[in-house]
């Protein structure tokens, strides 16, 4: 029976294969004949889970449009349809709101790693380049998608958000009233932001997801010990031209990978089961009520995602400067292959000054988050917010000096540890 299966098996690859030659060849290169080093740690795995979310939102969110209406009279009716007559709606819109804060928990972390271990330093810096656009393409789909309910929070953030484009000069006005397609956020609103979430941007974030994994299988992926295994010795038991260093991504990590999304699926569950809300971090309680523009909430805030950049935002008392600072905190990201002159890669091999900066810089973003989703009412607060944004920008302007003078240790010729 066991023959059987495989000969029919290879009877139906050899078909295809005679029918679209193309596929195979790009399997290998990508799975099968793709050596990535063998010392990948637990970090490394972020990336995959990223596209697992990404393939959640994408199957939550066709579900999802089948019942949405996006009119601002009908769309909070439609969410709490969904929510309470069709079958197993809950859950689906559940996976799709738990999903939004999971990805850009995994993204983070992916980034954080990728800081960490240099993998934006050459040749890599094109991937770190795309991986940054799918970041702020994420951003404005979430962004988009956190409007489509029509609850408090969805109406008055989106007002509050577009409205800032009213601080450019000249043209601000025009522009606001040009994104919202009114005055005030509406039915012209809710359509082309649906539309937008619905098909444009998931289609330019899966164009940049495939540009990022073939730019990343073209140079070969970095490691903890930041070694470029494709110049080390060559060799092993599946290829005398492979890397010595390395192994095929498949079957290998893609087996590692299966058991990590597995767990992470399961912490998922429980998120989804237990805890959708989290507390009103993944979805605050303002939005349970439907959209009134005659009432403000008590506090006007974006989803915690948002929360360091809204936070750099409120402690600048100038709109437009603030607007700038909000901005430029992304725009500096791009920049980090060019700001780091590191002799090394990874953190292992540099010195306390590149590390204790590092992890400041984390706490830093954390704590700016947290000033971002408090009321901005307390004084001492927006001191300390400030001082944290100045931070955050020295943080990265610096980077041509003290990675310059900070001491490394040896690199070692070939990867030291095989978890």
């Amino acid at each position: 029976m066991a023959n059987i299966i495989t000969r029919t098996a290879e009877g139906v690859v050899d078909w295809f294969n005679a029918r679209a030659p193309g596929f195979m060849p790009v399997y290998r290169k990508h799975m099968s004949e793709y050596y990535a080093p063998k010392n990948f740690n637990i970090w490394y795995i972020f990336g995959v889970l990223s596209i697992v979310v990404l393939v959640n939102q994408i199957l939550t969110g066709i579900f999802l449009t089948m019942h949405f209406k996006p009119s601002a009279a009908e769309a909070f009716a439609s969410v709490e349809y969904i929510m309470r007559d069709v079958e197993w709606g809950w859950l689906i819109r559940y996976m799709h709101s738990t999903g939004a804060s999971l990805f850009f928990i995994v993204v983070y972390i992916h980034m954080f790693r990728g800081l960490m271990y240099g993998s934006y330093q050459k040749p890599r810096e094109l991937v770190w380049i795309l991986g940054m656009l799918i970041y702020l393409v994420l951003m404005a789909e979430a962004f988009l998608g956190y409007v489509l309910p029509w609850g408090q929070m969805s109406f008055w953030g989106a007002k509050v958000i577009i409205s800032l484009f009213g601080a450019v000069p000249v043209i601000g006005n025009g522009l606001t009233e040009w994104i919202m397609g009114d005055y005030l956020p509406g039915d012209a609103t809710l359509n082309r932001f649906f539309a937008l979430h619905v098909i444009a941007l998931p289609l330019v974030l899966l164009l940049l997801v495939v540009l990022h994994i073939f730019a990343l299988h073209e140079v070969g992926s970095n490691n903890p010990d930041g070694v470029e295994i494709k110049k080390g010795p060559k060799g092993n038991r599946w290829s005398p031209t492979a890397p010595a260093d390395g192994v095929p991504f498949h079957p290998y990590y893609t087996v590692k990978d299966g058991f990590y999304v597995g767990g992470f699926l399961i912490f998922a569950a429980f998120i989804v089961f237990f805890a959708p809300a989290m507390g009103g971090w993944f979805l605050e309680h303002d939005n349970f009520s439907e959209a009134n523009r005659l009432v403000t909430p008590e506090h006007i805030k974006p989803v915690w995602y948002y929360t360091p950049y809204y936070a750099m935002l409120r402690v600048v008392p100038n709109k437009l400067g603030g607007v700038l600072v909000m901005f430029g905190a992304i725009a500096i990201l791009f920049l980090v292959p060019w700001l780091d002159r590191a002799k090394v890669k990874s953190y292992r091999y540099r010195g306390v000054l590149s590390k204790v900066l590092l992890g400041l810089f984390a706490i830093c973003f954390v704590w700016l988050g947290k000033i971002g989703a408090g009321p901005g009412t307390d004084p001492v607060e927006t001191i300390i917010g400030r001082f944290l944004t100045a931070f955050y920008f020295l943080f990265f302007l610096t980077m041509p000096i003290w990675t310059r003078i900070d001491k490394t240790k040896p690199v070692p010729d070939r990867v030291t540890t095989h978890d």
